[in-house]
């Protein structure tokens, strides 16, 4: 029978950033308390948890960059919402967003995930920020928690 190595749900004394842009804050507010929702039902407490603010999903990338730098999260959750409107604007800032959080996300020796809604309506956004579609923030914290404790179990291993 192969040896599956996988990560848990749950977590205990680590230290989390959520990175999280202010522009749309209609929905990374929600964003954000659905992550932290997740965070404390899987084990950790409020002082555990720090939120970073930027002005908008550009500047994510840049901000977990020094973030990762500073060693002192066990893992980081980038949450954004860039909304397509009439211009081309909306293509260069979630491209240059996820391809920022991507590189990140491959070098960082913690993992980083990429919790930046694209979407091309207000409507989307909000089913996806905890209406119909859920709340990706959840769902972005409980991909940290399994991935945080992925990583430590592929180094015991």
């Amino acid at each position: 029978m192969p040896n599956y190595i996988e990560g848990t749900l749950s977590i205990q004394n680590a230290r989390v950033c959520l990175v999280v842009s202010r522009f749309n804050s209609l929905i990374t507010d929600k964003l954000v308390e659905g992550a932290v929702d997740a965070l404390l039902r899987s084990g950790l407490s409020d002082n555990e948890i720090d939120v970073v603010r930027v002005p908008g999903s550009f500047e994510i990338p840049s901000t977990t960059s020094r973030i990762i730098a500073s060693g002192k999260y066990n893992g980081i959750i980038c949450l954004g919402a860039v909304i397509r409107g009439d211009t081309p604007h909306f293509d260069y800032v979630s491209a240059e967003s996820i391809k920022g959080i991507a590189h990140l996300s491959l070098h960082a020796n913690i993992p980083v995930i990429m919790g930046v809604l694209t979407t091309d309506t207000l409507d989307q956004a909000l089913d996806r920020a905890g209406a119909k579609a859920g709340n990706k923030g959840f769902e972005a914290a409980r991909s940290l928690i399994e991935m945080i404790n992925l990583y430590k179990n592929i180094l015991v291993k």
